[in-house]
């Protein structure tokens, strides 16, 4: 089976849905016989069937090194070339035109990935006319498709308010070898010379407008001292306030879970998050999370876990921080790690997707030859 993932969110510092894809592809090597091949933006283009392929793309200004490739035509001729048998889109723009040009072309399942609330994000920018349109376009660009995946519930349930009738629940997952607590082995403290009594807190994540910064930075301006939070991914290292640190964007993953495994929490104030990936990989590594009560958040973040506060507050964020520091962090950490362990490993999620594409493949091929293209590879004792 030749699967194909293509979508514009992809670049050199981007976040969640590339660590998604990366992830994807690895684990389909190691765990199937199936061909994966990712269609993203580069700088040049290569075509690589198997591997990651590029379509040369003009640098986009002020969006963290993505690049927007302007020929239709050489995405569309390169998805043929990898020969797909099924094809994921994770946006919505050019690529999943391409790709349901090829899908019709070559009589095979085209699937989408909602992998951001679009319609929200430019909705709180740009007001609720916008917003009602971006839906519009959703529901149109949708209906092209055999099958939407919704990383959350609340997606789920977004889609079906769309009218987009198939659509499945796909939680992303993390890899819990990487993230885990014997990460934890950074002294922050002292390389960030603080000191020893230092509450320590962390946010991984794109500094974007959904991310809600200033809700982090007034928080912290209204804990003060010992509380100090560090913000990863900045272009870099600033001290901008006495108890707030920015350091660049973490490309490798094994160095950004040993930040969030060396923090006493992660702090998380988007409230528009579709998953919340960096959530869940910090939980992966033993760490409590404060988060929002908005978005898909509270999917993740309970009080077994962590605190929720209420979105677009910096005082209650405060609040909430407060609140989690009066509690046993290690066993707030020690569930999250079990709850990561019992409901978000790559294999457990990627295993409810190949499901996902067998119910699609099986639409218009034979039951019997679905179940062996789908079949996974035997695992060793």
């Amino acid at each position: 089976m030749r699967l194909v993932d293509t979508t514009l969110f992809f670049s050199p510092t981007s976040g969640g849905v590339k660590r998604y894809l990366t992830a994807k592809h690895a684990w389909l090597a190691t765990h199937s016989a199936h061909r994966h091949s990712l269609l993203v933006p580069g700088s040049h283009t290569r075509l690589r069937p198997g591997d990651i392929s590029t379509v040369a793309g003009v640098q986009l200004p002020f969006t963290f090194n993505y690049r927007l490739p302007l020929s239709l035509r050489t995405w569309t001729r390169m998805l043929l070339a990898l020969e797909p048998d099924l094809i994921e889109v994770g946006d919505v723009f050019h690529p999943a035109w391409c790709a349901a040009q090829v899908a019709r072309q070559r009589n095979i399942p085209l699937v989408g990935f909602f992998h951001s609330h679009l319609a929200q994000v430019l909705g709180r920018r740009f007001g609720s006319s916008i917003e009602c349109a971006i839906a519009h376009y959703l529901r149109q660009v949708y209906s092209r498709f055999d099958l939407v995946l919704a990383p959350s519930r609340l997606m789920s349930a977004y889609l079906a308010q769309l009218g987009v009738a198939r659509s499945a629940y796909q939680p992303l997952g993390v890899d819990t070898e990487v993230f885990s607590p014997a990460r934890r082995m950074l002294d922050l403290r002292r390389v960030l010379a603080l000191p020893d009594d230092a509450r320590l807190l962390v946010f991984a994540g794109r500094f974007s407008q959904e991310k809600n910064l200033p809700v982090l930075r007034e928080a912290m301006a209204l804990l003060g001292k010992p509380y100090h939070l560090v913000l990863i991914g900045g272009g870099r290292a600033a001290r901008p306030s006495h108890n707030v640190s920015v350091l660049p964007y973490r490309r490798d993953s094994v160095e950004l879970a040993q930040w969030l495994a060396s923090a006493d929490a992660l702090v998380h104030a988007g409230s528009s998050e579709t998953f919340g990936l960096v959530i869940i990989e910090a939980m992966a590594c033993g760490r409590p999370v404060v988060g929002v009560r908005a978005g898909a958040v509270p999917e993740l973040v309970d009080d077994q876990v962590g605190e929720l506060a209420e979105p677009d507050s910096g005082a209650s964020m405060a609040q909430a921080i407060r609140r989690l520091y009066e509690r046993d962090l290690d066993a707030l950490g020690a569930r999250a790690r079990e709850r990561a362990l019992r409901r978000f490993t790559w294999t457990q999620v990627l295993q409810l997707q190949l499901s996902s594409y067998a119910s699609v493949l099986g639409r218009s091929r034979e039951p019997g030859s679905v179940r062996r293209a789908m079949q996974l590879r035997p695992q060793g004792p």
